[in-house]
C-alpha cells in the first residue's frame, strides 16, 4: 500500500510538472529539470503532510495528492523564478559552459 501512495505522489507531481513545461516559458531550458524538480515537490509535500496530519500512506488518499500538487506548483514556480534569472534574454547566445 505504501508503493502505491507514493506512485500517487510521483504520478501527480509528473502531471503538474508536464501542464506547468506547456504554460511557462522555459527559454531554452529542458523540460525533464522541471519535471523532476516538480516530482520532487510533490514527494516533499506528500511526505511532510503525512508527517503533520498522521494519516500514514494510504492507497488513495485525496489530501495527501491536492498537497502533492500544490508542492509540484510550488517547487515549479520557484524552479522558473530562480532559473529564469540567470538565463539570458538575447535572441542569440552562445553558451559558455562548454
Amino acid at each position: 500500500m505504501i508503493i502505491v501512495g507514493i506512485v500517487g505522489w510521483l504520478v501527480v507531481g509528473l502531471l503538474v510538472g508536464f501542464i506547468a513545461t506547456k504554460v511557462v516559458n522555459l527559454r531554452g531550458d529542458d523540460p525533464l529539470l522541471g519535471y523532476g524538480a516538480a516530482c520532487g515537490g510533490a514527494l516533499v509535500a506528500a511526505v511532510l503532510y503525512t508527517l503533520i496530519s498522521g494519516a500514514g500512506i494510504t492507497s488513495f488518499n485525496i489530501w495527501s495528492l491536492i498537497y502533492a500538487a500544490i508542492g509540484s506548483v510550488v517547487t515549479i514556480v520557484t524552479w522558473h523564478m530562480v532559473r529564469s534569472r540567470f538565463v539570458s534574454r538575447e535572441a542569440y547566445t552562445t553558451r559558455r559552459s562548454y
